[in-house]
């Protein structure tokens, strides 16, 4: 049962209108507000935050988080982490790269090997998870360390360096390209391929969540596995679809990275898994699953591009970026835990 049904089950905000009751129970309200608080914090004190141009770069770097904070965040409801979703991203793009390079001049054949790769490391770590009952902290760790491996030592040994080569002449990349790295200019705002992803990949894990079965079994098997089991729900399928739901987001965002650019830095990604699930966290998933919203996390993706472009714009040294994000991480986990706690606990 989800943080929002024991709210009300327990009568917690009974005494309060229906309206703000339901208002008050949902998990994305503080991600809200944190949201609205840092833009009018950016406004005030950096004039360039507010141009239009500005919002074009905002959502930029909110999105490029938002793609991969949308399955972690369905993840984490679930009561599961992914360790390896940053470097699985740049393993997404070298794949692309290299088998486009290497054996067939065609970039659409990378991109298509590249898919199966990422949902194979997908059901992988799902397999794991269910066949051993190792947290997904250890299984997703080892891939972790194995992708990061992979990554450099295939393509020094392919490239005979840590990049990959140009494949901006090849047949099929500006149809690529057209897919995951054009933008459009609005009246001044540019809008890159990455705000579509992200808000198609929005609205559709919403939907998954709020309004299918597999939704329920996503907070059913994240707020007690066990419990869900007894009552017929496939705790090990449903955890493999969201692991491969990640493979999916790393896809879309690697093939961005390479189109964008037409190389790739094998050493890119370490430490991107991390901001993914601050993002969730900060959007109201609780570390121990079975609560969450993926619009929560799409606010605190979008948290996250207001306060690395603002700080560049108020002119604020960089270096303290990291601790924002420390402090809004803990926060956000402290506000999420104290509401999981007067739900349990009930009225008093």
């Amino acid at each position: 049962m989800s943080a929002p049904d024991l709210l009300a089950r327990d009568g917690l905000l009974q005494d309060r209108p229906a309206a703000l009751r339901r208002l008050l129970a949902r998990p994305e309200l503080g991600s809200l507000i944190a949201a609205v608080a840092v833009f009018l914090v950016f406004a005030v004190v950096a004039e360039p935050f507010l141009r239009v141009s500005s919002l074009g770069t905002v959502l930029y770097a909110a999105s490029t988080i938002g793609i991969m904070a949308v399955p972690v965040s369905l993840l984490m409801i679930g009561g599961e982490f992914d360790l390896s979703a940053g470097v699985l991203v740049t393993t997404a793009a070298l794949t692309s790269s290299l088998v486009s390079y290497q054996f067939t001049a065609v970039t659409w054949v990378g991109v298509l090997v590249s898919l199966a790769t990422t949902l194979s490391i997908g059901w992988f770590n799902g397999w794991m998870l269910g066949r051993t009952k190792l947290p997904s902290f250890i299984v997703t760790l080892g891939t972790f360390l194995m992708l990061t491996g992979a990554n450099l030592g295939i393509t020094k040994a392919v490239s005979g360096t840590v990049s990959t080569k140009s494949i901006a002449d090849m047949e099929g990349f500006e149809s690529c390209r057209r897919l995951f790295a054009s933008e459009v200019t609005i009246g001044g705002l540019t809008i890159k391929a990455t705000v579509w992803w992200w808000l198609g990949l929005l609205v559709v894990g919403s939907w998954v969540l709020l309004r299918t079965r597999f939704g329920n079994w996503i907070f059913a098997v994240g707020g007690d596995a066990d419990a869900a089991r007894a009552v017929g729900v496939p705790v090990a399928r449903t955890k493999t679809v969201l692991y491969l739901g990640v493979g999916f987001g790393a896809w879309v965002l690697g093939q961005h990275l390479l189109f964008s650019f037409d190389t790739v830095q094998s050493g890119e990604g370490v430490g991107n898994e991390l901001i993914y699930i601050v993002a969730a966290v900060i959007g109201g998933c609780l570390i121990t699953g079975g609560y969450g919203s993926v619009v929560g996390s799409a606010l605190g993706a979008l948290i996250f591009g207001m306060a690395s472009k603002g700080i560049i714009y108020a002119q604020w040294n960089p270096d303290w970026f990291k601790f924002f994000l420390g402090a809004m991480l803990l926060l956000a986990a402290l506000l999420n835990a104290y509401v999981k706690r007067r739900a349990e606990r009930g009225p008093r």
